[in-house]
Order: C-alpha cells, then sequence, then structure tokens
C-alpha cells in the first residue's frame, strides 16, 4: 500500500522549470541533443516566466443535406500561440543580441526545450519547440519610486510544440525511490543558452 501512495501523481510545482534555446541550423538541432543540451548546459541566466504553450483547432462546419438536428463539425488547421520568456535585466544581452540579429539581417531561428522539473529537480514534462523566431523584444520599464526588478521579455513564434512522452514516469519513480521526495525544495527557473548568441 506504501509503495502505491509513492506513486501517486501529485500536480508539478510551476517554478521549477530550464528553457534552453539551440540554433536550428546546427547540428545540435535534433529532438535526442537538444534535450541532452537543455538538460546539461552550464545556466548562465534565468527566466522567471514562461507563456504561451497553447495550441487551438479551428472547426470546419458541414451542414448536411437532410440532417436539420446537427451541424457536423470537421478538425482543421491547428495554431499555435507564441511562446514569451521573461527574465530580470542581468550583464547577459543574449536575448537582445538575438532580436538584434535579425535587424542586422544575420539572423538565425532557434529551437527551444522546455522542462518542468519535479521537486527532486527530476524532468516531469518535456516541450520542444521547433524553428522559433524572435517577434519582439522588451527591455524593462524604469520607475526610481520602485525598488522592483528590471524585466525584460522576448515573444517568440514558431512552428509547433512536441510533448515528449513518459518522461513523467522516470519522474515519479525517482520520487518513489527517494522516499516521496524532499519537500519545500524552492528554485528559480534557469535558462542554458547553447547557441544562443552567434
Amino acid at each position: 500500500m506504501a509503495a502505491i501512495n509513492e506513486l501517486r501523481s501529485d500536480p508539478m510545482l510551476n517554478h521549477n522549470f530550464v528553457v534552453s534555446l539551440l540554433d536550428t541550423s546546427s547540428v545540435l538541432a535534433t529532438v535526442g541533443s537538444a534535450l541532452v543540451s537543455g538538460l546539461l548546459d552550464v545556466a548562465v541566466g534565468g527566466f522567471s516566466e514562461c507563456q504561451g504553450l497553447e495550441a487551438s483547432m479551428k472547426v470546419e462546419e458541414f451542414n448536411e443535406g437532410g440532417n436539420n438536428g446537427a451541424v457536423l463539425k470537421f478538425p482543421g488547421r491547428v495554431s499555435w500561440t507564441n511562446i514569451t520568456l521573461k527574465r530580470g535585466v542581468a550583464g547577459n544581452s543574449s536575448l537582445w543580441d538575438w532580436f538584434y540579429g535579425f535587424v542586422e539581417g544575420r539572423g538565425k531561428r532557434r529551437d527551444g526545450v522546455i522542462v518542468l522539473l519535479n521537486e527532486m529537480m527530476v524532468p516531469n514534462n518535456i516541450w520542444y519547440f521547433r524553428r522559433g523566431l524572435p517577434l519582439k523584444y522588451s527591455g524593462p520599464q524604469m520607475n526610481a519610486t520602485q525598488n522592483n526588478v528590471a524585466i525584460e521579455s522576448m515573444e517568440i513564434s514558431h512552428e509547433g510544440i512536441y510533448q515528449l512522452p513518459f518522461v513523467g514516469l522516470a519522474s515519479s519513480l525517482s520520487s518513489a525511490l527517494t522516499g516521496g521526495g524532499a519537500g519545500g525544495l524552492v528554485t528559480a527557473g534557469v535558462s542554458g543558452t547553447a547557441g544562443l548568441v552567434g
């Protein structure tokens, strides 16, 4: 009975995440190597927010002759929401450099890996997006009457999000083997920057 309780699937906390961006033209820009990079790269910055893991499907309606009691519905094209990353301004200008590369005509698209971790820092969910394109860079809003953290953000358009299957199974097993987890461990989301500049 105790073993069954240890394998229960509790909801994940939303503050434990890792983001990694890779040059899509590099040899590393495959799902397998992107995952390795996203999990093992040295973290040199941090993202406090990641939004936009969304998709929606248009529905095509068909009025069938003789069937006045219902309108038939068929799946249509899928559209993807832009991803927004936010972080505190630091000495690293990698987000601005990526965006400004397109201003100068030398920009490169980035693939991205977003990893949600459990309390033991083991991946529970992994999303992978393809051919990211920086649409909008927002610098901090500065106000001398406040002492809030200066935040910069990047809005990224892309060509699809994929979620890797069976990742949560390893997370549940690791939690069960360690007696249910550390509990109360709090870390901020961090960002590996493999191929982010250049």
